[in-house]
């Protein structure tokens, strides 16, 4: 099992399917809250209950669509013993949101919220590797283990078990390209959605190691983007790890004009610097392969599959 490779780390919840995943939603009574809880839960995703703002006009609801919530993330996680928390949260609540999970045991958090501010992603971020913790985000579609779970808002019908391990900055373009690989019949092992920001708490090659020994994933599919450099970090974690694993990389923005942001914090070209060429050369210089479109992507893998 995957989680016996890394003990340690809770990034490895998603890769056994032994392992319990009982989940809370921080902000469940609010709209969206409300909206994903009962669509993770008729997914599959083992909800459990959530959290309400003190102080709000929902913080003495009892329950919602028959998910107790509580005040606290400590009354959660005492009364229902979770190890895992979707936040669905305000930007400016979001750290907030992360500390007091990790502070009361929470191992596992996913945030999906846009407009994070970047010093509290990097308050975030020192916080939750101090505790031995794992944060996916910010600005996040979630996480997906097909047929299993999913925490965040992956839309269900881009969801299939299925032997392709899948990382992604972008949603849509995840979105899309999830979709495909279901109508071909190829579904995904696990998708992690690491999020479009500068600053967040897992990058593309904080993953490599987990899809590498996890017997289920028998390809990889990086959908990135332009700017940033984790494209690059992903390609050198492939040279160093010596992957076997036929790896694919579709990068959005080949067009984009240098130092226009496109749609995401980090989507940002200066110079040589996160330019679609770059990435593409460090990419295929580590034995992936690299397109610019979803449908070349598709192609290669159905030829290769």
């Amino acid at each position: 099992m995957t989680t016996h490779l890394f003990p340690n780390d809770p990034l490895a919840l998603l890769f056994d399917p032994t392992a319990p995943l009982p989940t809370i939603v921080q902000g469940i009574t609010g709209r969206m809250g409300r909206k994903h809880a009962a669509l993770m839960q008729a997914y599959g995703t083992e909800i459990v209950g959530g959290t309400a703002p003190a102080g709000s006009k929902s913080a003495d609801l009892k329950e919602v669509d028959g998910n107790p919530v509580f005040r606290s993330c400590a009354e959660a996680v005492k009364a229902t013993g979770a190890v895992a928390s979707v936040a669905m949260v305000p930007p400016f609540e979001v750290l907030a949101a992360i500390s007091e999970a990790v502070a009361n045991g929470i191992k596992l958090i996913v945030t999906v919220t846009e407009g994070m501010p970047v010093a509290d992603a990097i308050r975030a971020r020192a916080l939750v590797q101090a505790a031995g913790a794992r944060w996916v985000g910010a600005s996040t579609p979630g996480v997906a283990v097909p047929g299993r779970t999913k925490l965040g808002f992956i839309p269900s019908v881009s969801l299939q078990p299925g032997s392709v391990g899948v990382i992604a900055k972008s949603g849509t373009l995840s979105y899309e390209t999830n979709h495909r690989l279901v109508d071909c019949g190829l579904g995904q092992s696990v998708w992690i959605g690491v999020g479009g920001d500068a600053c967040k708490g897992t990058r593309f090659a904080e993953v490599l190691p987990f899809f590498n020994a996890d017997p289920r994933t028998k390809q990889i599919v990086l959908v990135g983007e332009i700017g940033g450099s984790e494209e690059e970090e992903f390609a050198q974690a492939l040279i160093d790890t010596k992957c076997t694993k036929p790896t694919f990389a579709v990068i959005a923005g080949h067009g984009a004009r240098e130092g226009v942001v496109m749609g995401h914090a980090g989507a940002v070209v200066h110079g040589n610097t996160g330019t679609f060429d770059a990435k593409k050369r460090a990419l295929e210089g580590a034995g992936a392969r690299v397109f610019a479109s979803v449908d070349d992507l598709i192609k290669a893998m159905l030829a290769a599959h």
